[in-house]
């Protein structure tokens, strides 16, 4: 699969290199970013969901952009860590960490990624040079290692990704942090019914 493919500069956020550390707020909820500077280059890279003027990044994406030194965060005068933001976004949900290691390994490939549709769905990811000129391509679910899924559930959703003529891909966490992608299809779920638990453990 073309996942293994590298993406295009040292840090892997498909940014210019020439950017300056952009500015973000979190809201007094504590619950999204409003980027302050360097709105438009974000945009266009395919980060977080404009609502006016402002553009609203999602946890992963704030913590990544933390991450990659591109983002320095303000709630009132002080300035949010990645400790901080790791905190704030794994209160609001547990998943948070596996969603930004995924999505951190996405990036760094060179892919872009956007919120699901729901129905087990964490990412669409879009092919490099694609986002904004034709639909994602693939969509991906996260797994921690070693986390029990049932057939069943994951044969609906699956379903549900093929007729939007989408590829599903389940993203799985080992215990290093590393991530491992692997397409899924109908007819390796159908195999796997006749497990006696009717579940899998990956």
């Amino acid at each position: 699969m073309e996942w293994f493919k590298r993406g295009f500069n040292s840090r892997g956020d498909g940014l210019s290199e020439e950017i300056q550390v952009i500015s973000g707020r979190l809201s007094e909820d504590g619950a999204y970013i409003t980027v302050v500077t360097g709105k438009s280059e974000l945009e266009e890279k395919g980060y977080g969901d404009a609502e006016g003027k402002k553009l609203i990044l999602k946890d992963y994406e704030t913590l990544f952009l933390i991450y990659t030194g591109r983002l320095k965060v303000r709630k009132g005068r002080a300035i949010i860590t990645l400790d901080d933001m790791v905190e704030f976004s794994l209160k609001r949900d547990p998943d948070a960490w596996t969603k930004f290691l995924i999505y951190r390994d996405l990036r760094s490939r060179g892919y872009v990624a956007k919120e699901g549709f729901g129905f087990g769905v964490d990412f669409r990811v879009y092919s490099r040079g694609e986002f904004g000129v034709k639909p994602a391509k693939y969509v991906v679910s996260g797994l921690d290692q070693g986390r029990e899924i049932t057939v069943k559930n994951m044969s609906k959703s699956v379903d549900q990704i093929s007729r939007m003529g989408k590829e599903p891909i389940v993203a799985v966490i080992e215990s290093r942090g590393e991530v491992i992608y692997y397409k899924i299809s109908r007819e390796r779920l159908e195999n796997l019914k006749t497990t006696p638990k009717n579940s899998s453990q990956v």
